[in-house]
């Protein structure tokens, strides 16, 4: 059976876990060999002279997946698997040329038992980024606050969906709601909780049970609803589960009225004034990584495809989906420049109106934010470029 994405159960798991050991073993290059950016010449960005770290670690929130394609457009062709691990390094390549430094790209998910990737970036300091959802940022900036510098995502894939033959006037969660559907999701998600709070989904209604199989959305024969993200369950239960072979519908979580940026690239905000000069080169590159991505996302899908197969943590996750996702990312918006020129940047408005809407919510749970704290202590657009965006 297939098991799907449970990153979003944020109140949860909350602890910090001792940090993973990193053991080489290999792909791509061995562990044994010499440093494979030894003999290459850096060209036009420098992150070493930038005072960027000789390894920048990107934590991930779950495994590779075409949501990530712009973290592994970054390795170039002489890299090392560690599978024992969960991660990947290499040089870090900008547009086909080498910055002064290498990246480690590590998965999150089942590779780190599912915790925050706030609470790994606290337990361990050579993390420089990490795939932070905004929400997660808001509940868990007491103790661990985080400040965002990228967004790979404009808006999140996150959504519900449905079957449309048993709901076939239904367009939204409320319509779904409104027919006496049952929706089951990650219980701990963020989101629900939200909706909930909001009177979107009746308490009675919301069932957090989802376990990231579809075996109970099959049971149901359809009447349920279910979590899911648009970028690979509508390909998914139509293409790959054999009970089920036909299309779903679905709204976005964001058009419901929490428009939380997910799998943000984020620091621990003490360290943000450290490595500003870092970021201000950084981040373009990652700007431009994601452009030519989405340009021309085949060979870095396969280098998905490959590490998901070489991890081997039990997800599956085919060139089907990979395919699939990278379309529907652009179709949908999830992934553009938002209502400007620019990819990455956060929207004032948006971030406030989060903040607003989950701090009585994680009030409630007792996880509530720092006390004073503000979008200024979220998210910043200082690294930007804003000539970066996709055409």
């Amino acid at each position: 059976m297939r098991s799907t994405r449970s990153r979003l159960a944020l109140t949860v798991g909350l602890t910090a876990v001792t940090a993973v050991a990193l053991t080489a073993c290999s792909s791509g290059s061995s562990a044994t060999d010499s440093t494979p950016s030894a003999d290459l010449t850096i060209g036009s960005t420098d992150l070493a002279a930038a005072g960027c770290p000789a390894k920048v670690v990107i934590q991930t929130d779950w495994n590779p997946e075409a949501e990530h394609g712009h973290l592994y457009q970054m390795l170039g062709d002489d890299y090392t698997v560690d599978a024992a691990n969960k991660l990947v390094s290499g040089p870090l390549m900008s547009s086909g040329e080498y910055t002064g430094v290498d990246v480690e790209i590590r998965s999150g998910g089942p590779a780190i038992g599912f915790q925050t990737v706030t609470s790994q970036m606290y337990t361990d300091p050579d993390i420089l980024l990490g795939y932070v959802s905004t929400d997660e940022s808001i509940q868990l900036s007491a103790e661990m606050p985080t400040t965002a510098v990228f967004a790979p995502l404009d808006i999140s894939p996150l959504m519900i969906m449905w079957d449309p033959e048993s709901h076939p006037d239904a367009k939204t969660v409320q319509d779904i709601v409104a027919d006496g559907a049952v929706i089951r999701y990650f219980g701990g998600s963020a989101y629900m909780e939200y909706l909930m709070a909001a009177g979107i989904v009746p308490e009675a209604q919301a069932d957090g049970s989802y376990d990231g199989t579809p075996a109970s959305f099959i049971a149901s024969a359809g009447k349920d609803a279910q979590q899911g993200f648009a970028s690979a369950e509508p390909y998914i239960y139509e293409n790959e589960v054999d009970s089920w072979m036909k299309p779903v519908a679905y709204q976005l979580i964001n058009d419901t009225g929490y428009p939380f940026y997910m799998s943000a690239m984020a620091t621990r905000s003490d360290d943000l004034e450290a490595n500003s000069e870092c970021f201000k080169a950084l981040v373009p590159v990652l700007q431009q990584a994601e452009v030519d991505y989405f340009a021309d996302p085949a060979k870095t899908n396969s280098l998905i495809l490959d590490l998901v197969d070489q991890f081997d943590t039990g997800w599956v996750y085919s060139q089907g989906v990979a395919d699939y996702s990278v379309k529907t990312m652009i179709d949908e918006g999830i992934v553009g420049n938002g209502e400007n020129d620019t990819l990455g940047d956060f929207d004032e408005a948006r971030v406030a109106e989060l903040l607003e809407k989950t701090t009585p919510v994680f009030t409630d749970l007792g996880t509530a934010p720092a006390d004073g704290l503000t979008t200024a202590d979220l998210y910043t657009n200082e690294y930007i470029d804003t000539s970066i965006g996709l055409k």
